[in-house]
């Protein structure tokens, strides 16, 4: 394994500059198939796919991937600001659940006649997804209105309205705020030129191997090509931990020892904000990836994407355990 680099431009770190997280804030209907997506679709009848999966469990969450990120900063001790739309006919239960955390929605639009986001997920045995997506009052850009961004020390671009996947990457450029471009499922929603626009100048673009083998693919561009485009490039590999490149270095982070995998849902999400920890405290990039692999098997856990807790304790205790090493 090569040495580690340093994660540059940790500008953000002190309590004097935001940390704004944009993105989706929805209602998570979470279910479970006890057996194999694969077993009940036929490949050669695709075009004409009709199937119905009897659920075990059906569990409602709060979710939304800005709503995941902004919670599990909170018991990283990292106090965010969330930037997002939701709706005026069903926010109020979600407003409380974010001011019980001191979740700062100072950013937050409230749209008259609109719901918030709603996700219903299923994941079978092995793990593999499929999701509905109703937008609600995601239906308008947050980049509609002006945004205030005084003071904001890091951003990250996480998956919403796509004319705010482009927009929002280049009002951190205008502004000299660092960003992470975390695109995420809207890759399929963004053309290679769209791609391509907000990853140039990001500090961070971030994905799993599906999605950056997808933006490879649209935008036409290699590995070596992604990283004179963004400072460091990140690829999340699930169950095989995850990859981190900056220039000429590439680190292999294995995934943190679990108890069980009860919902992979808000994996990812928890890695985001352990990713987001790490920079702000100028950590070196090997001790990034290992935080945030840490902090992701948390979420894992749990049944639902907002209900796991650590201490600070515990995660030290819990990443000396997996590496070997203080952090």
């Amino acid at each position: 394994m090569n040495r580690s680099m340093p994660a540059k431009g940790g500008s953000a770190s002190g309590g004097k500059q935001k940390i704004l997280v944009a993105g989706s804030v929805a209602y998570d209907r979470i279910m479970n198939f006890p057996g194999y997506f694969k077993d009940n679709i036929l490949p050669n009848k695709i075009h004409i796919l009709n199937v119905s999966f009897f659920i075990q469990d059906l569990k409602e969450s709060f979710g939304g991937t800005a709503g995941n990120i902004v919670y599990t900063l909170g018991l990283l001790g990292v106090k965010p600001t969330l930037l997002a739309n939701v709706g005026a006919k069903d926010f109020s239960v979600y407003k409380k659940w974010f001011q019980k955390n001191k979740i700062d929605i100072s950013k937050v639009k409230i749209v008259k006649n609109q719901q918030t986001a709603s996700a219903y997920i299923i994941t079978d045995k092995a793990d593999n997804q499929i999701t509905g997506f109703y937008p609600g009052a995601m239906k308008d850009p947050i980049t509609k209105s002006k945004i205030d961004l005084a003071k904001v020390g890091l951003a990250i671009v996480s998956p919403q309205h796509p004319v705010d996947m482009v927009n929002l990457p280049k009002i951190f450029r205008a502004k000299k705020i660092p960003y992470i471009f975390d695109p995420g499922q809207q890759v399929a929603s963004l053309s290679g030129a769209q791609l391509k626009s907000a990853i140039i100048g990001s500090k961070v673009l971030i994905g799993n191997d599906y999605e950056i083998a997808l933006i490879r693919k649209k935008t036409s561009l290699s590995i070596n090509q992604l990283l004179k485009k963004t400072n460091i490039l990140i690829t999340t590999l699930g169950a095989s931990g995850s990859m981190l490149r900056q220039g000429s270095n590439t680190i292999k982070i294995p995934a943190a020892k679990r108890a069980n995998t009860l919902d992979p849902t808000g994996g990812g999400d928890a890695y985001r904000a352990g990713l987001i920890k790490g920079l702000v405290d100028d950590l070196p990039l090997q001790k990034v990836g290992q935080l945030a692999t840490v902090t992701a098997v948390y979420s894992v856990e749990k049944y639902g994407t907002q209900v796991h807790k650590f201490t600070k304790t515990g995660l030290v205790k819990r990443y000396r355990q997996n590496f070997k090493e203080p952090i």
